[in-house]
């Protein structure tokens, strides 16, 4: 048994930021080598180290999702509880593969991998990372189901099973997970870079305990966790002892309409010791288990509130230590402990928000001045999958976007923020419209939205795609529709959701209550989906505004922003889409401007552009081969991407000022 021994206050700070490094890079190894744009470029995952017996947190990194902090912690736990029950023989190399929401997860996304990490042939801890799968399987692609009612529908679960068998890959267990979701071919590559991502962690805390001796760490591990916690309780401690209530709403289930109610009470103990002072937090009055996707599991409802804690008192460390003063009572009964087979897509990206809302809601009324108007509260997760007919291949795009933070004493909230619970952020654009048959016609702030006062919230997003070409579904499992951010001593509450949907010139409209029931699938034409933030913003009492032409609103013209016959121009260049009929495209007999549409005009930029990209890749390799390094660039000057590619900030063919 290693024994204890003390450990300066440098030495410690050096070994606080060592392990944090460790985690750093793993998430950088996991982002660089990751092929799902939601992994590469949003982000949406985390890497961690955990204790070798508990599965407590050690270290977290810098850029891993607070929601992770927790249900990543639950996980390795889980994991731990597996392995000691069933006497499952450990070794190194071996990883287990687990998404099973009611084992320390959150929704079936996320995939978690943990591996034991040995020292001498001893297990000296656990490390684990969680990346967010575009696709499990289950009744739509993305598994965003706001219509699902049990959790197979959400798709493939897995409890902890060794995916690595000392180092070698179990092709069976793979064959049956790739056998079970979308776009497998894909998934192939992220599953390695979560491998990838373990291995350099195993390197990189290997050379940290070579340095600095397995004993030297393990005590300043011991000391961490302590002096978090004390940290943590000094900062309770400037509360006033109490009991402080609040709540939020989630709109709806996604299958009764009707909200469902967060009822948070917090319990200020300990007075102004430090060494004493605690937090307890009881939801027993929140509403029941639901029939939709919105429950939240055990695991997820703690991390919610450790977040919520954690963004109230941010410069407090992140280790095990931090959660010690906070106690929550197991909201058994309600729909914030979800037990199979409960659907529960929504937790992790929707109920959480909400969860932390309620906190925020009820400290506000104990620390007023360190707390802020809520911020916008959800993830807007947007689904889109099909069949790619140009590039002879399905497809999955998961789109996460941003929203105002709530204002504080301090000054105006921060517009376009990534969500509550995480850092991740919205792919770039031209990523998305490189990868998937769409296109981007508008993304911009949506001014006018933030809620109104002394200092007021963060403007949301507008967004509208439309899609190029080929057959999709479309899902989305989004809040705040119902019932816009509350804002904080009287501040006006922030704007609502909405989404918009128009297919062959009909317009469907999901405000509201509805807006994660909205799910649209089609077998032909061309959808455009726009989605109109309001949040946390107050609707500024201006009508709504539409740019007329010719008594038409640019809103319906289906893409022809210039012409004063727009809609049924657009209805004509959908019907020669689909007939292949390329005559005419884009020519509008009504025009009173330059008759070509914008839209049409990008689609083909987009079409150049990729082809263009795709020769100047082979025209490299080519030339690489035959020993002729001016291929590549005669072939860059003829594929010039200023020429063909359409610009970034281009201005939207349709669109309404709401």
């Amino acid at each position: 048994m290693i024994q204890p021994i003390d450990v300066d206050p440098i030495t410690l700070s050096v070994l606080q930021n060592g392990l944090m490094q460790v985690c750093n890079e793993m998430d950088l190894a996991f982002v660089r080598s990751a092929f799902s744009p939601v992994i590469a470029e949003a982000l949406d995952r985390s890497d961690g180290i955990y204790h070798r017996d508990t599965g407590e947190l050690i270290a977290q990194g810098e850029l891993g999702l607070p929601v992770f902090v927790g249900t990543m912690q639950f996980t390795v736990q889980a994991v731990i509880e597996r392995v000691n029950r069933l006497k499952i023989a450990l070794a190194p190399g071996d990883v287990f593969i687990v998404n099973d929401p009611y084992l320390g997860g959150t929704h079936l996304m996320d995939v978690k991998f943990v591996q034991p990490f040995f020292r001498q042939g001893v297990l000296w801890c656990w490390l684990a990372n969680t990346g967010h799968w575009p696709d499990t399987g289950g009744m739509v692609p993305g598994g965003f189901s706001a219509n699902a009612t049990e959790v197979e529908q959400e798709g493939l679960r897995l409890p902890p099973v060794k995916l690595y068998k000392q180092g070698v890959l179990d092709e069976e267990i793979l064959a049956i997970i790739l056998s079970n979701i979308r776009i497998a071919d894909q998934r192939i590559g992220d599953i390695k870079a979560q491998a990838a991502a373990l291995a350099t962690g195993q390197a990189r805390l290997a050379a940290l305990l070579d340095r600095y001796g397995d004993a030297t760490v393990d005590a300043a591990i011991v000391e961490l966790k302590r002096r978090a916690a004390r940290q943590m309780r000094a900062r309770i401690a400037t509360i006033p002892d109490g009991c402080y209530e609040g709540e939020a709403f989630v709109d709806s289930d996604g299958v009764v309409d009707a909200p469902l109610r967060i009822a948070m009470r917090i319990t200020k103990t300990g007075g102004s010791d430090a060494g004493r002072a605690e937090l307890s937090f009881d939801m027993s009055g929140s509403s029941p288990p639901c029939k939709g996707p919105m429950n939240s599991v055990i695991a997820t409802t703690r991390s919610s509130i450790y977040l919520a804690v954690k963004h109230v008192f941010p410069e407090a460390a992140i280790n095990a230590g931090t959660f010690e003063p906070l106690h929550i009572v197991d909201p058994e009964g309600t729909f914030l402990y979800a037990h199979y087979p409960r659907p529960v897509s929504g937790c992790a990206a929707e109920v959480s928000q909400r969860i932390a809302e309620a906190v925020f809601a009820a400290l506000g009324k104990a620390i007023p001045d360190q707390l802020f108007g809520a911020p916008a509260g959800t993830s807007g997760n947007l689904g889109i999958g099909g069949f790619d007919p140009l590039k002879q291949r399905a497809y999955v795009m998961y789109v996460i976007s941003g929203g105002g933070y709530g204002g504080s004493p301090s000054g105006d909230g921060l517009s376009n923020g990534c969500s509550t619970i995480g850092i991740s952020k919205t792919t770039p654009i031209e990523i998305m419209e490189q990868l998937y048959p769409v296109l981007f016609e508008e993304y911009s702030l949506h001014e006018g939205s933030g809620g109104a006062g002394e200092h007021r919230g963060g403007f949301g997003v507008n967004y509208r795609i439309r899609l190029r070409r080929g057959d999709a579904s479309v899902s989305m499992v989004m809040d705040h529709g119902r019932f816009g951010p509350p804002g904080a001593e009287g501040g006006a509450a922030g704007g609502r959701n909405k989404v918009r949907i128009i297919r062959d010139g009909v317009v469907y409209v999901r405000c509201a209550e509805h807006v994660r029931g909205a799910r649209h699938r089609r077998a032909g034409g061309k959808p455009e989906v726009a989605e109109h933030r309001r949040r946390p913003g107050v609707r500024d009492g201006r009508a709504a505004q539409h740019r007329e032409a010719g008594g038409r609103s640019q809103v319906d013209g289906r893409g022809c922003g210039r012409c004063a016959g727009g809609e049924e121009h657009a209805r004509e260049q959908a019907r020669k889409r689909q007939k292949g009929d390329s005559k005419g495209l884009g020519a509008c007999p009504q025009a009173k401007t330059p008759a070509y549409c914008e839209g049409v005009a990008r689609e083909r930029l987009m079409l150049l552009w990729d082809a263009c990209s795709h020769w100047r890749l082979l025209a490299a390799a080519l030339g690489a081969a035959i020993g002729r390094e001016w291929l590549p660039g005669l072939v860059g000057l003829l594929c010039n991407p200023t020429v063909c590619r359409p610009s970034v900030s281009r201005k939207p063919v349709a669109r309404s000022n709401v």
